[in-house]
């Protein structure tokens, strides 16, 4: 609406978030930029080939977001039915994917021609081992998020260039939040990416900004500043930001 109405607004344009908001076709312009991501198949019966698939394998619905409906799914005898519990609650296609058995970080970028990347924030997984709705919301203080990730500087530094190249190829504008995995070799795959992820006080995203040193206030000022930017070609003068 704010599009059509010509009203400059803060984030990604409607395109980006559309394609961005389909989980399956979000693979291929990160794949096209050389970013690692799980191999995956996309079902509707459960009973279609998996092809070279390597079990365990998650799956989730193709269009939702929050972690609605994440599954681990063990054995192949176990998967129609995962797909069937997607494609009965959701009415929609099932996005499966190679489970990638390590740790869980998450990278906040803000910005548009020079990117800042916040500092990454690893989520405790627990004994289920994925992050799922009930974890993210219902028990919230038993999953601690741990920022910095406690992680090397060399595989930092790629897991920054990893992020800025998944923001880069799904053209976001202003601010997102990139969700990835790294297995037990420390290699890095990018889960998804987030172009509307959320900015409460309490969220991943103001987590990592309070910790490059960002007041919660000024965070929210800076995207504004950002977006102004991009809009008119001149950013929101300081004295206007509140402390």
């Amino acid at each position: 609406m704010l599009e059509m109405a010509g009203v400059p607004y803060t984030g990604s344009s409607p395109l980006w978030l559309g394609i961005t908001y389909d989980k399956v076709i979000t693979k291929t312009p990160i794949r096209n930029s050389g970013v690692p991501t799980p191999n995956f198949r996309v079902m509707r019966l459960g009973t279609e080939s998996t092809g070279d698939l390597r079990f365990p394998v998650v799956v989730k619905p193709r269009h939702e977001d929050n972690s609605f409906g994440l599954q681990l799914v063990h054995e192949p005898a176990q998967l129609s039915q995962a797909v069937e519990a997607v494609v009965t609650q959701y009415a929609q296609d099932a996005l499966v994917e190679e489970y990638i058995d390590g740790r869980e970080i998450c990278v906040a970028l803000h910005g548009n021609g020079e990117l800042e990347v916040f500092p990454s924030v690893e989520i405790e997984l627990g004994e289920t081992g994925i992050y799922t709705w009930e974890a993210k919301y219902q028990a919230a203080a038993s999953r601690p998020k741990v920022c910095p990730a406690e992680i090397g500087s060399g595989l930092a530094t790629l897991v920054q260039d990893i992020s800025v190249a998944s923001f880069r190829a799904c053209q976001c504008r202003d601010y997102a939040r990139v969700d990835l995995r790294i297995d037990r070799a420390g290699q890095p795959f990018v889960l998804e990416i987030n172009p509307l992820p959320g900015l409460n006080i309490h969220s991943t995203f103001a987590t990592a900004a309070m910790t490059a040193g960002h007041s919660y206030s000024s965070l929210i000022n800076q995207i504004l500043h950002v977006a102004h930017l991009r809009c008119f070609g001149i950013g929101i003068p300081r004295p206007c930001w509140t402390s």
